[in-house]
Parts: structure tokens; C-alpha cells; sequence
């Protein structure tokens, strides 16, 4: 069976788009990778509607990308903190990998307005394809593609 032979149904990255391939949604996520962390501060920050915005929290929130955690100023209701999950950390190479892309094709020409570096050494911090067995960052042509265990016949 060939890929052009496979169905699509099962997709692991149109499943995974389903979930955070809105604009709105990846915007959301980047916020909360920088530390944003209330409703207001997100719809200010990102600038969108109060009822789009309601709608990506609550289906980040409903995929376990985001959890909401109380909190109460003094004279107001209780309202929520939107924090990231495991496995919405799990997404930050993803989101490396989108700023670098960016960085590289849609910066202005003074530079990106966000740098991400590592702590200990203050070096930028790229996003890289390796092979589980360590090898280094391999190219397209380093790799190849076969079908998985629950490929199946297109209809």
C-alpha cells in the first residue's frame, strides 16, 4: 500500500490540527508559553473578541492542553487562571519550531522581536529533527517515511 493507497481518517497531524491549528488557538498557546496567564490579559494581548477568545480557552482547556486553576481578587468573584498542562508544554518545540521558520522568512529586518535562549549559556535555542537513536540533526533526505501500524486502505 502507498500513501496516495492510505486513508487519511486517522491522521496524527490533522488530528492534531483539529485541536490547535487555529490561528486564535496557536496565538492562546504562545501567550501562555510567555507566562500570560488571565482572560483579560490574553484578550488584550492577542487582540480578539471576548467570545472567540472564550471559545479557544474552553476547547484548549477541553483537549487537556490548558488547565484552570482559581483565584479571587479582594471585592470580586472568583475568576481563573488558564495554565498549560504537560501536554500543552509538549507543544513548545512545536512552537520553537514556528518562531524559527518565522525568524527566518517574516522578521522584520531589524531582527525578531522575541529571542529564546538557553539559560545556562545564553546561546538561541533552535528547533532540530533528530533520530531516537542520537544521531544529529538530520535533513529531509536523511529520513524516510513508512506506514504505521494503524494505516488503512482509503474507501
Amino acid at each position: 500500500m502507498t500513501w496516495l493507497e492510505t486513508s487519511t481518517d486517522n491522521c496524527t497531524v490533522q488530528r492534531t490540527l483539529d485541536v490547535i491549528g487555529e490561528k486564535w488557538s496557536m496565538l492562546v498557546l504562545r501567550d501562555a508559553m510567555n507566562g500570560v496567564r488571565r482572560f483579560d490579559d490574553f484578550r488584550r494581548h492577542v487582540g480578539l473578541s471576548e467570545a472567540v477568545l472564550s471559545d479557544r480557552l474552553r476547547k484548549l482547556v477541553a483537549a487537556g492542553i490548558l488547565r484552570t486553576d482559581p483565584y479571587r481578587e479582594p471585592g470580586s468573584r472568583t475568576r481563573y487562571e488558564y495554565r498549560l498542562t504537560s501536554k500543552g508544554w509538549d507543544l513548545w518545540p512545536v512552537m520553537i519550531a514556528l518562531k524559527q521558520w518565522g525568524d527566518r522568512y517574516t522578521a522584520d529586518p531589524e531582527g525578531p522581536p522575541l529571542e529564546v535562549h538557553h539559560r545556562d549559556c545564553d546561546a538561541p535555542v533552535e528547533a532540530v529533527v533528530v533520530c531516537a537513536a542520537g544521531h544529529g540533526a538530520l535533513t529531509p533526505r536523511e529520513a524516510r517515511t513508512r506506514l504505521g501500524a494503524s494505516a488503512r486502505t482509503a474507501n
